[in-house]
């Protein structure tokens, strides 16, 4: 089964910007949609930006113009940039795949915006 490990995450300033990196145990980008959800202090987790195995891609309208997701298919590793970045984008930061019939999730990272 596959693995996910999310890192990059930390504390920035309002308006500054991080790279989430999302690397899996094996290759899993070229078959599986996969994307970043996030989940705030006493909020429901949400979907941040999916691509599609063809590597179509949705945002979410809150994160349209600033954030951008790709993957590296060779590095078995998917990004999320973040730009702009207000506190309303803190949270715990996931990635997830779908792989064999099932979600994998990884564990999260965390990322604090001060203002």
């Amino acid at each position: 089964q596959a693995q996910l490990e999310e890192s990059g995450g930390g504390l920035v300033q309002a308006g500054g910007s991080l790279r989430l990196s999302c690397v899996a145990s094996r290759r899993i980008f070229s078959t599986s949609a996969s994307g970043w959800y996030r989940q705030a202090l006493g909020k429901q987790r949400e979907s941040v930006a999916i691509i599609g195995i063809g590597g179509s891609t949705k945002y979410a309208d809150s994160v349209k113009g600033r954030f951008t997701i790709s993957r590296d298919v060779a590095k078995n590793t998917m990004y999320l940039q973040m730009n702009s970045l207000t506190p309303e984008d803190a949270g715990v930061y996931y990635c997830a795949a779908d792989f064999r019939g099932m979600r994998v999730w990884g564990q999260g990272t965390q990322v604090t915006v001060s203002s």
